[in-house]
């Protein structure tokens, strides 16, 4: 008898902390749950995830600027070759195998080439994954420009106190920038137990991702060598956070969507609901393709919108070319055939273009002599393998839309001060 009610109890404790786990995971009063944040990452749910990250994670609003207007369009659509592999094949070819979602391409500011695919539309708020880490980049530079910032040379913890005394409060935003920081870090997404994926299950367990991140050591010496680590940018919104003293959706709608005239909301992913939720750093704005497209254009104009200057003079030039020789692209690069420059990519041969990335293939893509701009989403699961292919893909675009490279006049943009980089 004894025995029997002994197993009746834990078989009743059992049952207890099943039901309570089983509330926890699905939690049927909130409307997010861990239970979705695990099945959106499905590889046969990649396409419908990335169109309502936005329903999934928790988030703040980024409200479209009330005067603004749509840009104009002049649409061609062609289906352009790409020179891939000794041979010719059409770019809807490209599109198709990797499992695009939108593409648009602006020609002096002119959306030539805006198409959809896989039920996204023109309203689609498409998630950026890393190409969010270019827009916390911006809001360093437009630090700068205010005179927050006095030098990238300054260490984060000066700006975001939270990381006091850790390894990352130490490391300067140009290192952080860089992708420099020296710390020991695996952002392998293949590995189920990285700390990348560490990171992106902390909304799911309702962790301070600003916590796990200044748990990070650093296992060399800073301004070495290029290792892409997720966590550098998500000190740097921390950084801003700590500046503006406001969360970094409001940030960015003050200081970027606002002044540069974006006409479609958008949203920021954050780690849990409410106030004392703080953005998903490092990825996770949730935007329109339109707005994607017209922060390229932003920067090909050298961050002056409508005549006013909202960037520091020679950030632009910094931002989108390598900082270091390791930095450098081509072949024989740490991440080949790319380079890096201060949270920008940078192709190899490039020539006035660089671009902002983010895993399974989204792209802004800018070429600064063919006035061109392309902003292309998408949910291909083999992206890595597929990142020579792209590029030659954005460049035979630019080659179609773009100005002829031998009737334009090889005007450098101004070389980068001392002054200038001290903000």
């Amino acid at each position: 008898m004894i025995i029997r009610n002994i197993f009746i109890g834990l078989a009743a404790i059992i049952t207890i902390c099943g039901a309570l786990f089983g509330g926890w995971y699905y939690r049927p009063w909130s409307n997010f749950s861990p239970a979705e944040m695990s099945a959106a990452s499905a590889p046969d749910q990649l396409v419908s995830s990335f169109r309502r990250m936005d329903e999934i994670y928790p988030n703040r609003v980024i409200h479209a600027d009330s005067t603004a207007t749509p840009l104009s369009r002049n649409v061609e659509n062609a289906d352009v070759l790409i020179n891939w592999l000794d041979a010719e094949k059409p770019v809807s070819e490209w599109l198709r195998e990797s499992d695009s979602t939108g593409l648009m391409v602006l020609h002096n500011g002119e959306v030539v080439h805006e198409e959809y695919f896989l039920e996204a539309d023109v309203e689609t708020r498409h998630t950026s994954w890393s190409v969010g880490k270019s827009y916390v980049a911006t809001l360093i530079a437009i630090a700068m420009r205010e005179g927050h910032i006095s030098s990238l040379d300054q260490t984060a913890e000066m700006f975001a106190p939270q990381f006091g005394g850790t390894d990352y409060g130490e490391t300067t935003l140009r290192h952080l920038l860089m992708m420099s920081a020296g710390v020991n870090f695996d952002e392998d997404y293949g590995n189920v137990d990285s700390d990348i994926r560490v990171l992106f299950a902390a909304p799911a367990m309702g962790q301070s991702i600003d916590n796990l991140v200044g748990q990070v050591e650093r296992d060399r010496e800073p301004g070495e060598d290029l290792h892409y680590v997720s966590a550098n940018t998500q000190v740097l919104s921390a950084v801003v956070r700590g500046i503006y003293n406001a969360p970094l959706a409001e940030i960015v709608q003050t200081k970027i969507w606002e002044p540069i005239g974006m006409a479609g909301d958008a949203s920021w992913n954050q780690n849990i609901p409410g106030e004392s939720g703080h953005a998903i750093g490092y990825c996770c704005l949730n935007a329109r393709l339109e707005e994607y497209a017209r922060f390229g254009q932003f920067y090909l104009q050298d961050g002056v919108w409508n005549d006013e200057r909202i960037l520091p003079e020679g950030w632009v030039e910094m931002a989108t070319r390598p900082n270091a020789d390791f930095q450098n692209a081509g072949d024989d690069s740490v991440y080949p055939p790319r380079g890096y420059g201060l949270h920008f990519w940078v192709p190899n041969d490039h020539d006035g273009e660089y671009f902002m990335a983010g895993v399974f293939g989204q792209y802004v893509w800018v070429d600064e002599r063919r006035n061109i701009v392309i902003a292309r989403t998408a949910a291909d699961q083999t992206w890595s393998n597929r990142t020579r292919e792209s590029i030659a893909a954005m460049r035979a675009l630019a080659a179609h839309y773009g100005d002829p490279i031998d009737d334009l006049a090889n005007d450098d943009l101004p070389a980068l001060t001392e002054a200038d980089a001290d903000g």
